[in-house]
């Protein structure tokens, strides 16, 4: 494997060692690699920060970090909202598989997520571009099961609308 673990406790190294380093689209690195920086886990959001910090993470091509947005939202909110932030978390895996070239992953969460949200119909909830992003994802879904390369940041939907 890739890069040096660290050094089982004593001198300064610390068991179990870190997580390993990940780019942008989750991926680890080997250790000692530059990464990005992981998103903290467990933050509790306003469903407009939510979507504002997951955008800004997909516009910069990091779709598994916005997907780490969304399952926030999800363990965090209301009972009646976890299918809808459920959904955008896995349109943002989706796109993440896609980007990776895992064509199959990547089709079927598009779709997964895309099933989820269509439930929404008309009515969506704070400003989200639900008819746009639903159809968004099945496009991509059809162009990652092609194999067609899929470049994360290019690709970026635009949530609000």
């Amino acid at each position: 494997m890739g890069g040096q673990r660290p050094p089982r406790g004593g001198g300064g190294g610390c068991w179990p060692p870190p997580p390993p380093p990940r780019d942008g689209l989750g991926r680890p690195l080997p250790y000692g690699s530059p990464g990005v920086e992981r998103q903290p886990e467990g933050v509790v959001r306003t469903p407009d920060e939510t979507l504002r910090e997951a955008q800004r993470l997909l516009d910069a091509g990091m779709p598994f970090h916005a997907h780490e947005v969304f399952e926030d939202a999800w363990k965090s909110g209301p009972r009646a909202e976890r299918e809808l932030w459920r959904g955008l978390a896995q349109l943002a895996v989706g796109l993440t598989h896609g980007a990776r070239g895992n064509r199959a992953g990547g089709a079927r969460l598009l779709r997964r997520g895309a099933g989820a949200l269509s439930s929404y119909g008309e009515a969506w909830p704070y400003g989200i571009r639900g008819g746009g992003l639903v159809d968004w994802a099945h496009e991509l879904a059809d162009r990652v099961e092609a194999g067609r390369p899929v470049d994360a940041e290019a690709e970026a939907p635009r949530l609000l609308g």
